[in-house]
């Protein structure tokens, strides 16, 4: 590029700097090389080549070396100190130091954050029925103890519970949970039967898959806590669901009856039992009654019989004459006078007071 010695192409009064007369030659180098060892010379007393002066500087080197040893733990986290790459401790939050890079190594995976998988579904803000959900057949199908096929949607919730051995002793911690836990639910799913599966027992399953799948963790030593186990979706295969519907209406209808039949026993039992009790109550006093009464009879008999066998002639005009009053009470009677020419009427009082009465009403 030309220069031009009046304004340079910065526009200035002389140079490629723009400043100073025309005529100023540009820095030189080795100048300014060597001003700068001088100073490092002053700085290091017997200068930089010296032993001194190296001891010096390895030391700096060496004291920024171990200071890059610090670190801290954040809340929520668990430190994990590697020597050589070995493991050697766990450290709590806060400044810690270790033995620098490449000697020490320092991890911090975050032991308090639930990690959520998802099995049986892809996608869907809002679970397997969701917006933009797919349904993953290959890990959601299952069979049930009778035999039966059930479509299960669930999701694991877990946390780091053992920083050292979730880092060393799995390989893949996300598709090792994934993996074991399909496989508790597909057994916990294998000893109940389809009914069961649908209705009453969904609490159960989750709470034995969730024991089963922490049981399979740590004999693994994968340092992992299962939170959660949740089924999202439990439904008869999409092929067979209309006839499955149609099964769990007949078998509302048929609960519904039972209720039914069961409000009509609780209402007709209890009066029936009453009823019972009522009739064990009058045969009861039936009972006693007669028999009362035939204790009477008996001893009444008994009394006429000691009288009877006293004086036979007067006990038998008593019972003759007491029997008939007994008989001639209801009856009409009439007096028959031998010596008369006619039947003579008796005068019937209960008669004329019957037809007094009637005629008083």
């Amino acid at each position: 590029m030309a220069w031009n010695p009046k304004g340079g192409p910065w526009g200035g009064g002389g140079g490629p700097w723009g400043g100073g007369p025309a005529s100023s030659p540009p820095p030189n180098i080795e100048e300014m090389v060597r001003r700068t060892q001088d100073k490092m010379r002053r700085m290091v007393p017997g200068g930089l080549g010296t032993g001194r002066g190296i001891v010096l500087v390895v030391a700096a080197v060496i004291a920024i070396w171990f200071a890059t040893g610090f670190y801290r733990v954040q809340p929520g986290e668990q430190g994990v100190e590697l020597l050589f790459g070995r493991f050697v401790k766990t450290t709590t939050p806060g400044l810690n130091y270790w033995f620098p890079a490449p000697i020490g190594e320092v991890l911090t995976p975050n032991v308090e954050q639930t990690n959520q998988i998802t099995i049986g579904y892809r996608g869907g803000t809002e679970g397997p029925r969701g917006t933009g959900a797919r349904d993953v057949l290959q890990e959601s199908l299952m069979l049930t103890g009778d035999e039966n096929i059930i479509d299960v949607d669930f999701l694991v919730q877990w946390r780091i519970k053992n920083a050292a051995d979730y880092l060393f002793n799995i390989r893949d911690p996300e598709g090792t949970v994934k993996l074991a836990a399909e496989s508790s639910i597909r057994e916990v799913m294998g000893q109940i039967t389809l009914e069961d599966a649908l209705t009453t027992k969904r609490a159960q399953v989750d709470e034995r898959t969730k024991d089963l799948l922490q049981s399979i963790l740590d004999s693994y030593g994968a340092g992992i806590f299962i939170a959660e186990v949740k089924q999202l979706k439990v439904d008869p295969p999409s092929e067979v669901i209309d006839a499955f519907n149609d099964v769990q209406r007949a078998r509302q209808d048929q609960e519904r009856l039972v209720n039914e039949a069961t409000a009509y026993r609780n209402d007709i039992v209890p009066r029936a039992k009453g009823e019972a009790e009522r009739i064990i109550q009058d045969a009861n006093a039936y009972k006693e009654r007669l028999t009362a009464e035939s204790a009477g009879e008996a001893s009444r008999f008994l009394s006429v019989l000691e009288a009877y066998q006293q004086g036979r002639d007067l006990t038998t005009r008593r019972l003759y004459l007491e029997r008939m009053q007994e008989v001639l009470r209801h009856s009409q009677n009439v007096i028959i006078d031998e010596k008369g020419q006619g039947v003579v009427p008796y005068l019937a009082l209960p008669e004329l007071q019957r037809k007094r009465q009637e005629s008083a009403q």
